[in-house]
């Protein structure tokens, strides 16, 4: 039999009233709560980090390709949709590349062989073309963006508020647009309303009735206050294009980890000469250097809780060696080893921690449930890009957690659990 586990389960377990219960609870309380805050903080950042992203991949890609001037001009450029590429790229499914061997991040020399988390899942053409709405009552500038039938719906579904996507005929040009809901209350518009869109070619001023047939939302405001979604063969009409000739194309992967290893793949081993891709960390780098600051606030948030969890399991055992003093003694007394008693309290720290983080787990997990459900935390829309706080729970940072805030804590218990070894039998059967 575990002497030492009988002992500390007999202890957590007999129910007598005293001081150190106080000290116990104070103990379970503290490493709940701090469970719970490292729980609910990983899952709101991971979902807002992940929601902010996605807002903006709807509408540029992972990966953007196009002729190599539209890099540094904003008016495009047209190029060959039929390319050796299109629309083949998308059966890529994983690829094999070489990276250094490193141990414990240091390098050693040598080269191993790994592989890509995920593929190409999506590739598609656009155009765009600037323009200016005007109404009876508002004038608003706007970038259409036309797709063509190889538009993934399911990107832009989830922020579809009014109406529903273009349809495109075989016949001829759709004159359906898709507006935010930003441009459609400046421009005080709904679904079935129409206006006209000037544009201007070669010097001269063209002019274009629409529809909108949709109304999306996506909170991100410099999206919105921009980018009208439209029929892809109207725009190459407004450019002077023909149906064979695209602004560019976008890329989808299944895994945003994979991002550089595929811009340079792409790049290297798919592309022609005359054009080139450009990653969407590369376009907007001010956004993903602001997400990235999210992970320091993550893990200043993990140090200050799990260091609030260790000083009160620290001051806890040192209650319960004091208080325990004659039991103390009286075990060395009969033969004990001051090891055999060290682990005694050991093991009670550990009944200790684990009940809190049992409390722990039950309050993040729960508050991460009820968030996702019922949305009560709420966000201003213009500075967060959000209308509420989202949450991702990742089961292996959960794991992760717990596994960590148990090791570290005993780890840090052994030092205070040295004070047994400093206790006399003699004076510790005679402490009253």
């Amino acid at each position: 039999m575990n002497l030492p586990f009988f002992i500390a389960r007999r202890i957590a377990f007999s129910g007598k009233q005293n001081f150190s219960r106080i000290i116990i609870r104070i103990a379970v309380v503290a490493v709940a709560l701090s469970v719970a805050v490292m729980i609910a903080a990983t899952a709101l950042i991971a979902g807002f980090k992940s929601e902010i992203s996605r807002k903006i991949f709807e509408f540029w890609g992972h990966i953007h390709i196009s002729d190599t001037v539209y890099s540094l001009s904003f008016e495009p450029t047209p190029i060959d949709i039929n390319q050796d590429f299109y629309p083949s790229l998308d059966t890529v499914r994983r690829i094999s590349y070489t990276e250094p061997e490193t141990i414990l991040g240091f390098e050693t020399g040598r080269e191993i062989t790994a592989q890509s988390r995920g593929g190409i899942r999506h590739i598609q053409a656009f155009a765009h073309k600037p323009g200016i709405i005007r109404t009876k009552t508002a004038m608003e500038g706007i970038l259409l963006k036309g797709v063509g039938k190889d538009f993934d719906w399911g990107n832009l579904k989830p922020y579809l508020l009014e109406g529903q996507p273009i349809v495109m005929s075989d016949s001829a040009p759709s004159r359906d647009i898709i507006i935010s809901r930003q441009t459609a209350d400046r421009l005080q518009v709904g679904v079935g309303d129409k206006f006209i869109v000037y544009f201007v070619k070669e010097g001269e001023q063209l002019r274009r009735r629409f529809q909108v047939c949709g109304i999306y939302k996506t909170g991100l405001e410099e999206y919105d206050r921009k980018f009208a979604i439209g029929d892809m063969r109207e725009v190459q009409n407004l450019l002077g294009w023909t149906e064979g000739q695209v602004a560019g194309f976008e890329i989808w992967l299944d895994d945003l980890r994979d991002l550089n290893l595929y811009n340079d793949y792409i790049y290297q081993e798919v592309l022609p000469p005359e054009l080139l891709c450009v990653s969407i960390r590369s376009k907007f780098p001010a956004i993903f250097e602001w997400l990235e600051l999210q992970d320091l606030n993550e893990y200043v948030i993990l140090g200050l809780m799990l260091a609030v969890a260790i000083v009160n399991m620290i001051t806890a055992l040192l209650v319960l060696v004091l208080e325990r003093t004659t039991m103390i003694g009286v075990l060395k007394a009969l033969g004990e080893s001051n090891r055999r008693i060290r682990r005694i309290f050991l093991y009670y720290a550990a009944v200790i921690t684990v009940t809190g983080m049992f409390w722990g787990n039950l309050i993040g997990l729960g508050f991460c449930f009820l968030q996702d459900r019922f949305h009560f935390i709420k966000l201003k829309e213009a500075d967060y890009y959000l209308a509420y706080a989202p949450v991702k729970i990742n089961w292996l940072a959960v794991i992760g957690i717990n596994t960590g805030t148990l090791v570290v804590t005993l780890l840090f218990l052994i030092l205070p659990s040295l004070l047994v070894s400093r206790i006399a039998p003699v004076k510790a059967i005679q402490f009253k």
